[in-house]
């Protein structure tokens, strides 16, 4: 290396001081309260009967456009959101026992609690871990200051629902009553607790909606033998007659090339259809009344004077089928309807935040508890070796590309598969021995897995060699990315900048000065020289040919 590239750091290295358990710090004077909205179940394409959710949320903060759930289904999803771990690693692997469930995860050891020890006031209400209620219906997980939690099996109903409040069971609306229907109890009790802790210092509120998850009770119209979910009576019907979509993959008609268990399932007939539309609709109508939710909640925060100083989120547990692949309803597959999941996040008084925009790099709810912290402060750290990132450099920074992959898996036993999804490929492992390999940028749907084409051998080999790292990962082994040597280094007392990377299975370089494109190289050695007199920051956007993308910052000092 040439003398002249003093600054040469391995890029690699850094990701370690760089993670995601260094000290955490919030910008502005005050701690901001932390308010989650979780729906249940819901796709991303319904974003589009959320319009309050949009313009509130999102037009006044960050719209996280590729975002993932580790494991398509509500417990692990859920304990993943606690605990800024893959399943692999805080043990939840499923729904219900001997792998998953309520008791499989260790409570002392939580987002709720990390918040509380750090003085935050902390309070769920609505849906907790699949199972709760079920051994000890009083029972109040470790680090709640307040507990209006869902009792199983009532949690899946949209009347006649008990909570236990602080350790009193509560039944709401035995008789079903448009006054006591459960997203609009969710919103009220939300409200309340909103007025009554807004002069006692910062709290963490996680409302965790049924909706648009399927739940009792059945109607006169519901499908027979079919799950749906139940609008308000006020939304029955609004979406009456609006045809069911039918993407290029609704009942893809050749799919000699998926796994086993796809394979087997026989096309969909007109009374399936029917079933999938009228479930399509519910669950749209039923998302109005959460709509309607937010748009009441961030009010109270407008009202009581904390909405700037307030991280909203808003999110969802998993994805859900409507006819594409076959797979007339469910979820915990790996394809896209199933694994994308809407994230958007305000806060409107941190100034270093901008308003409005959309961000493009992956993102993952193994994230949500690290951005939470992040935004919380010094005192509030996590007592797991976290598996995530924090998503505020994302949000102040379009450019920044950490270089990661994303692990997606589902339980144990025969239907098992491990997958990586990377930035424009998703290739599975399936405990059959079935392979998926698909090309997003060409093939969206997912219609032609290219696993045992030839012409993608490499990039095959290359995704199956990081899953194998990623099926047993923790923390910062997660996170990896390329190892890149990064140098930039001014010649003399006001010559050029010479920019360098090094690196195996660099494609192309970018380099930028401030944020503006300087040059761009395509070629090894990757170098540039860059002029400017000023302090700035080069900023090196390096692209595999595997797919991988990082960016790595140099701070290059001005002429003498």
């Amino acid at each position: 290396m040439k003398a002249g590239f003093a600054l040469a750091i391995v890029v690699a290295a850094l990701l370690a001081a760089s993670g995601s358990n260094q000290p955490h710090a919030a910008v502005g004077s005050a701690r901001p309260n932390i308010v989650v909205l979780e729906t249940d179940d819901q796709t991303l394409a319904e974003m589009e009967v959320l319009p309050s959710v949009r313009h509130l949320i999102g037009d006044a903060g960050v719209t996280f456009d590729n975002n993932f759930d580790s494991f398509s289904l509500c417990c692990p999803s859920r304990a993943s959101f606690l605990t800024g771990q893959y399943s692999h690693n805080n043990g939840v692997r499923g729904n219900a026992p001997p792998d998953g469930g309520y008791d499989k995860l260790d409570h002392t050891n939580t987002l709720a609690v990390w918040l509380q020890s750090a003085g935050y006031y902390t309070v769920h209400l609505g849906k907790y871990l699949n199972g709760y209620g079920r051994r000890n219906p009083l029972e109040i997980p470790p680090g709640w200051s307040e507990w209006h939690g869902a009792v199983d099996p009532t949690t899946y109903r949209y009347y006649n629902y008990t909570l236990n409040e602080n350790g009193v069971l509560n039944t709401y609306c035995v008789t079903p009553s448009p006054s006591c229907y459960q997203t609009d109890v969710y919103r009220d009790k939300a409200n309340e607790i909103i007025r009554r802790r807004t002069p006692q210092g910062p709290f963490f509120l996680w409302v965790a909606f049924l909706a648009d998850h399927s739940g009792g009770p059945r109607e006169a119209g519901d499908p027979v033998g079919f799950a749906t979910p139940d609008p308000a009576p006020r939304h029955a019907n609004r979406f009456a007659g609006t045809p069911l979509p039918e993407p290029p993959n609704f009942n893809e008609a050749d799919v000699s090339d998926k796994p086993t268990l796809i394979r087997r399932m026989p096309p969909i007939t007109p009374r399936q259809r029917a079933n999938i539309q009228e479930n399509w609709q519910q669950r749209r109508e039923t998302l109005l009344a959460v709509d309607e939710a937010v748009t009441s909640i961030v009010e109270t925060l407008r009202q009581t004077g904390e909405l700037d100083n307030t991280l909203l989120i808003f999110t969802s547990d998993n994805g859900f089928f409507h006819g594409e692949h076959r797979i007339r309803t469910g979820k915990v597959r790996l394809y896209e309807e199933s694994i994308r999941v809407p994230l958007l996040m305000r806060w409107t008084g941190n100034t270093t935040l901008p308003r409005g925009v959309h961000r493009k790099q992956l993102t993952m709810n193994v994230d949500d508890a690290e951005t939470i912290l992040a935004a919380a402060g010094d005192t509030a750290r996590p007592g797991r070796i976290e598996d995530g990132v924090s998503l505020l450099r994302f949000w102040r920074d379009a450019g920044f590309e950490f270089g990661r992959d994303l692990l997606i898996d589902n339980m144990p036993g025969a239907t098992h598969f491990d997958a990586i999804r990377s930035r424009n490929f998703l290739y599975a492992e399936h405990q059959n021995g079935d392979r998926e390999l698909y090309d997003l940028q060409k093939d969206p749907y997912e219609l032609q897995s290219q696993h045992a084409n030839p012409a993608f051998d490499q990039i095959r080999n290359a995704l199956a060699a990081r899953l194998h790292k990623l099926t047993s990962c923790a923390g910062a082994t997660c996170r990896a990315r390329p190892p890149l040597v990064f140098t930039a280094a001014r010649h003399g007392r006001c010559g050029g900048v010479r920019a360098s990377v090094a690196g195996s299975g660099v494609s192309s370089v970018t380099f930028l000065v401030n944020g503006r494109r300087a040059a761009t190289d395509a070629r090894a050695p990757f170098r540039a020289t860059l002029r400017f007199k000023q302090r700035a920051t080069v900023r090196a956007r390096v692209v595999s040919r595997f797919d991988q993308l990082v960016t790595s910052d140099r701070t290059v000092r001005g002429c003498r």
